[in-house]
């Protein structure tokens, strides 16, 4: 496809990177050298992150973790930041970093842009946040992302991604009249009671969601990425157990393609959810405006029934969630009145702070300028530059370490920890499974402490977002200070 203002030259081959992935498990671990590690954090976090160290310890008195979010834990304590710019983060010891987590994807165009600042300003001077009616932002809002995309006829903002989930299932219960929802093993859909399963990494199904009670889980299933047989043998079975309302997928796969599937496997999804009665919902909150305008739907050429947005379509403030689709199914969160005026039922949906005035006109403007820089095609160059550079630093200093693609969504993953998956027909190596999967996680965390200290913010060390805000040289200088860090990694024993 070229580019052709998506952010994919050309896609990964999902195969190739799973068998470098599969390789990269059976390998010994290698991270930051222990030496190494040691010296960063009493040379660099210790004395010039003092300020962040401070104010945790302070804050851990009265914030469970010391922190609010979980993108802010980080080893060996959290950075406090106090100023976002273009692609740039400022702690408040003065440091500054690239900025590669990105919020978890939405600032596609950069950090604090102005423009979007200035629209929220203008607001915030006349309306203020939030009134509790009506406003004009979020028709526009609405109305941009249905032209946008193809599959939204309608769209009902939310809250968050989460509340999106949820409402989804609602919809897609009542549009179907089944019960079952099947989702994508290690695939993160929210924190929601039902949807919380299989999460991180195929097979876990409830493990990872403590304070969940199993039963809550009888008409949830996970299918394992890139295995239509497996999908479809998962929808044989509900058949026999009240149908299945919902399939969902992360279009580039799990964990914002942690774990890479192929087209064929994207669009066949969408064939056999529709021969079983099901809708496809496209969880589409990384990928959506990130990949292109219309989403990876839009480059897989898929028409999911329901598509879940979250982060970018509030322009990376607050109340960032939704769910957009075909005029039917949303007929479901109406008057309960389908096209026709025959009443149906109407979805329990809610959320008093959804599509505040600020957060839609937010939203409007950075997919407006979306548009206008063609920030996801530049946004995607510097990822492939990106992952290249990082390609050939791994060669150079023989890691074991796999960097792959999506676009602008870039993955960097030295231990593979997301990589395992949960076999429930040998329970006897679920242990091992977990314990390495701990033994990876706490590396991870170790690396990405290391590229922090070289003034670089990743997603836990293996995830890196970039943005329309950088330039090729900025890609170098990054590349220069990861090789800093490749250059101090080696087995760990």
């Amino acid at each position: 496809m070229a580019y052709n203002g998506f952010a994919i030259d050309q896609y990964l081959d999902a195969e190739a990177v799973t068998k470098q992935l599969d390789e990269l498990i059976k390998k010994p671990v290698y991270s930051i050298r222990q030496e190494k590690l040691e010296e960063y954090c009493e040379e660099y976090f210790n004395k010039k992150c003092a300020k962040s160290k401070e104010m945790i310890t302070e804050a851990k008195n009265i914030i469970p973790g010391g922190v609010q979010h979980n993108l802010a834990f980080n080893y060996p304590f959290p950075i406090v930041i106090t100023k976002a710019e273009g692609n740039k983060l400022y702690d408040i010891d003065g440091n500054w970093y690239y900025d590669l987590l990105q919020a978890g994807g939405p600032t596609i165009i950069g950090s604090n842009d102005p423009v979007v600042r200035d629209a929220v300003i203008e607001l915030l001077n006349t309306c203020g946040p939030s009134t509790g009616l009506f406003h004009e932002y979020e028709y526009k809002l609405a109305k941009k992302i249905s032209e946008c995309v193809p599959s939204v006829e309608k769209f009902r903002m939310l809250g968050s991604g989460t509340e999106a989930c949820m409402c989804a299932l609602r919809i897609a219960r009542l549009k179907t009249g089944h019960k079952n929802v099947l989702k994508m093993g290690g695939a993160y859909h929210g924190w929601s009671d039902q949807m919380a399963y299989g999460m991180r990494i195929p097979g876990t199904k409830g493990l990872q969601s403590k304070g969940v009670p199993n039963f809550v889980f009888k008409h949830t299933d996970e299918f394992f990425p890139n295995d239509l047989e497996d999908l479809e043998k998962k929808l044989k079975l509900n058949q026999l157990n009240g149908g299945t309302a919902a399939v969902y997928i992360e279009p580039i796969g799990p964990e914002s393609g942690t774990r890479p599937v192929s087209k064929e496997f994207v669009q066949g999804c969408e064939r056999l959810a529709h021969k079983y009665g099901a809708l496809l919902v496209c969880d589409e909150v990384v990928s959506g405006f990130r990949i292109g305008l219309s989403g990876a739907q839009g480059y897989f050429g898929i028409n999911p029934d329901l598509t879940i947005f979250g982060k970018i379509i509030a322009g990376g403030y607050p109340g960032a969630g939704g769910v957009g689709g075909h005029a039917d199914c949303m007929a479901h969160l109406g008057a309960g009145l389908d096209a026709s005026g025959k009443k149906i039922s109407k979805a329990l949906c809610g959320g008093t702070m959804a599509a505040t005035p600020i957060s839609c006109v937010a939203g409007y403007t950075a997919i407006c300028e979306i548009e206008k820089r063609n920030a996801c095609e530049v946004a995607g160059r510097m990822g492939d530059r990106l992952t290249k550079g990082l390609q050939e630093l791994i060669k150079k200093y023989d890691l074991p370490f796999v960097a792959f693609n999506t676009g602008s969504i870039c993955h960097l993953d030295s231990v593979g920890t997301m990589h395992f998956k949960i076999d429930w027909t040998k329970p006897w190596t679920i242990p091992t499974v977990l314990k390495q999967t701990d033994i990876r996680r706490v590396e991870m965390e170790h690396i990405g402490a290391a590229y922090m200290a070289e003034g670089i913010i990743t997603l836990a060390g293996s995830r890196l977002y970039t943005s329309a805000a950088y330039t090729e040289e900025d890609i170098d200088d990054v590349l220069s200070r990861f090789e800093r860090v490749f250059a101090n990694c080696g087995k760990i024993e």
